[in-house]
């Protein structure tokens, strides 16, 4: 069956592991695995199934051994030892390999020492099984006795290895986990409640005190706003740069999206909860029913909480159909329940830029359950109205900071379960609440900076009796910090010069900007009026004043001119399927990206980005402007150079500009910036080719070292 020199050597192999596992337990903390061992400690969870099923049939084997049928057969006992052999080598291979995983950051904990204890015992044990079960103390009653504990070990073993790999009692969580919100929402907490759930059910896993993958623990508060290796992985009231919601958009099969693939990924919902718990700055005290009604942490929170017994609504409507609502859902636009259960639905959008009209009526499929709508800041005009008024159910409206000045206002009359609207900064006309009386439910009216006189507030709230006017903060004595500046401009790529629009809700506020790149202060930066037109590339800064207020946070945007707009534009080379955007129009569309990746407004690659850009009538910039990212802990890096090439025609095209970029450092921050490459044309060109090349091999410093970093592109200027 086995040569004798064959299991000679195979019998010494076993002694070395054995004793090498002995040596390895008692060095303990002093151990150091050298990296060129580590992904042999990584194929721990790979090999440790054969030695498993290996034992299980050493063990019934063992069992009928004795049987007299068996007892006699050569073959039978000669291949019963094979299995033992077979077994305790595989199982001492698959120890040293989870010793060497264990000493790996991010292993640690109770349950660890447990699993490494009952792992090398299964070792040892099978290797005492195999060296002594020839011996006449090993009788059935004993091998039944050493089969019960060796199995014991298994199971409690391989529970305790499945917790480590994915979170506290994963065999058994489909069934304890189950459970509907419990907490109503009156007496809930949004991060006890609503955030540390989905943390427990899908981060935890992988970042507890146990096991800080990444030297990220997710179970305390100091632990969180720490963050691990990676730097922090919250900025509290900036989701944009917040390095969780980046790793959380990645796409699945990135090796850096959280949660990684194959583990439970996160929903909208909860995504949801996530980013606008970090843009209300990530408190961990705060309560639900502290937040108003029309708060979109609130709003996006009620799905996880039971409502509440006092204020529970019952609904004639049915729920909406659920693919629905997730072919509706988008980055910018949030459709979620009110409350679990509940067919109710509640809708915010965000970032002004990407609202339209459009994106209004796309929700006609599921008006009737829409009874909370929230456009604050968004460019909504009046006549947009009529398209609100078809939402029937309608409870609860946010128009703060929209472009209304309320001359179709009592199209909204016909919502007869409309009982809040929210008007703040917006400039009014004194007709909009003519007609209020005929709101049937209407019960209040935040017209806070609508430019309305306090005369005028004082007749509206005479002869509108039964609604609450909430018209602003009383002075408490001590100073507040003003709401930033708001940037209202629509369109941030122009070819003719446009008019800067930058207001504040706040009345009697100085705002000052600059358009050096430094802040500005409110002595000599100059005072923003309107009329003021910008012309070239400029980023503007700016900043609310008033006396006896702190000043504002800075407010930063970016305008970019395109004398030169390309007619047509093809990629030369497929870009990165993760982030292809709209094709090759992502380059000449007019829209900016921002600094998130995941937004499906950027092309990316790790090779040469190639494009060309195509001129109907033949033009002569001066300057071609390649607008790129960078993030460098997500390995994108701006481009190494870019090379500018132009002609005629895509067969006559010479060199007239190279750009290289300088030396990138560790701690840049995340930014979207222009790279400008000025052009040495002697005559009109027809086609530009830009080639923008990654950095082929990242620094040391950086953990993808040697790898090639990322260049994304999403938007190309010429003038």
């Amino acid at each position: 069956m086995i040569k004798s020199r064959q299991k000679a050597f195979a019998d010494n192999i076993l002694f070395a592991l054995n004793i090498f596992i002995v040596v390895l337990l008692l060095a303990g903390d002093h151990l150091s695995i050298p990296k060129w061992l580590q992904p042999i400690g990584r194929m721990h969870p790979l090999l440790l199934h054969f030695p498993i099923v290996l034992l299980v049939l050493a063990m019934l084997m063992d069992i009928f051994r004795f049987r007299p049928a068996f007892k006699e057969e050569k073959i039978y006992q000669d291949f019963a030892t094979l299995f033992w052999l077979s077994s305790a080598l595989l199982a001492a291979f698959t120890a040293v390999m989870g010793l060497f995983l264990s000493r790996e950051p991010g292993y640690s904990g109770t349950e660890l020492q447990w699993h490494r204890w009952l792992g090398v015992g299964i070792v040892f044990m099978a290797t005492v099984i195999y060296v002594f079960r020839n011996d006449a103390w090993y009788d059935p009653g004993m091998a039944k006795k050493a089969s019960v504990i060796l199995a014991l070990f298994l199971i409690i073993g391989g529970h305790l290895g499945g917790d480590l790999s994915h979170g506290d009692d994963f065999i058994l969580a489909p069934v304890l986990k189950a459970k509907g919100p419990t907490v109503p929402i009156d007496k809930a907490f949004v991060y006890r409640d609503v955030v540390e759930p989905i943390f427990e059910n899908k981060c935890i896993s992988c970042h507890n005190a146990d096991k800080m993958k990444g030297g990220l623990m997710l179970t305390e508060e100091k632990a969180i706003l720490k963050g691990g290796k990676d730097g922090k992985i919250i900025v509290p009231g900036q989701p944009q740069i917040s390095l969780l919601l980046q790793r959380i958009h990645l796409q699945e099969d990135d090796k850096k999206h959280m949660p990684p693939t194959g583990k439970p990924q996160l929903s909208a919902a909860e995504e949801a909860v996530i980013y606008q718990w970090i843009r209300e700055n990530a408190s961990f005290d705060q309560k639900v029913a502290a937040l108003p009604v029309t708060d979109s942490l609130r709003i996006a929170s009620a799905p996880f909480l039971k409502p509440s017994d006092s204020v529970a609504e019952k609904f004639d409507f049915a729920a909406a159909d659920e693919k629905t609502i997730q072919k509706l859902n988008n980055n910018y636009r949030v459709i979620s329940q009110v409350a679990a259960g509940s067919p109710a639905l509640a809708v915010d959008f965000y970032n002004r830029s990407f609202y339209s009209p459009k994106a209004l009526e796309e929700l006609s499929a599921i008006k009737k359950q829409v009874i909370s709508l929230n456009l604050d800041k968004m460019s909504v005009k009046d006549e947009e109205l009529k398209t609100i008024a078809q939402f029937e159910n309608l409870r609860t409206l946010n128009l703060d900071g929209t472009d209304i000045s309320g001359i179709n206002m009592n199209s909204l009359s016909a919502l007869k379960y409309l009982h809040s609207i929210s008007l703040a900064g917006t400039r009014l006309k004194t007709s909009a609440f003519d007609q209020l009386h005929s709101f049937k439910n209407l019960k209040q009216v935040v017209i806070w900076n609508t430019g309305l006189s306090d005369g005028e507030i004082a007749k509206l709230k005479a002869s509108n009796q039964n609604v609450k006017f909430i018209t602003g903060y009383k002075d408490s004595g001590k100073p507040m910090k003003l709401v930033p500046p708001q940037v209202k401009n629509t369109a941030f790529v122009f070819r003719a010069p446009v008019e800067l629009n930058i207001t504040n809700p706040i009345k009697g506020v100085n705002i000052r900007y600059t358009t050096d790149g430094s802040d500005p202060d409110s002595i000599k930066s100059p005072v923003y009026k309107p009329g003021i037109f910008i012309s070239n590339n400029t980023t503007i800064k700016a900043k609310a004043f008033k006396i006896g207020w702190y000043g504002s946070d800075v407010v930063s945007s970016s305008f970019f001119k395109n004398t030169y707009w390309p007619d047509s534009v093809a990629l030369i080379k497929p870009v990165n399927e993760k982030y292809q955007g709209d094709g090759a129009r992502t380059i000449i569309d007019g829209e900016l990206g921002g600094t998130n990746f995941g937004n499906n407004k950027w092309l990316g690659t790790q090779q040469d980005m190639e494009f060309i850009l195509f001129f109907k009538h033949p033009v002569k910039p001066s300057v071609v402007t390649v607008n790129c990212l960078k993030v460098i802990q997500s390995q994108i890096f701006l481009p190494s150079a870019i090379e500018v090439w132009g002609g005629t025609d895509p067969g006559n095209l010479r060199i007239i500009s190279v750009l290289n970029t300088s030396v990138q450092k560790k701690d840049d921050p995340n930014l979207a910036q222009p790279l400008n490459c000025k052009l040495n044309l002697s005559s009109a060109i027809s086609c530009i080719k830009v080639i923008a090349k990654p950095i082929y091999k990242l620094p040391a410093w950086h953990p993808a070292k040697g790898k090639p970093s990322w260049v994304f592109v999403d938007e190309v200027l010429v003038n």
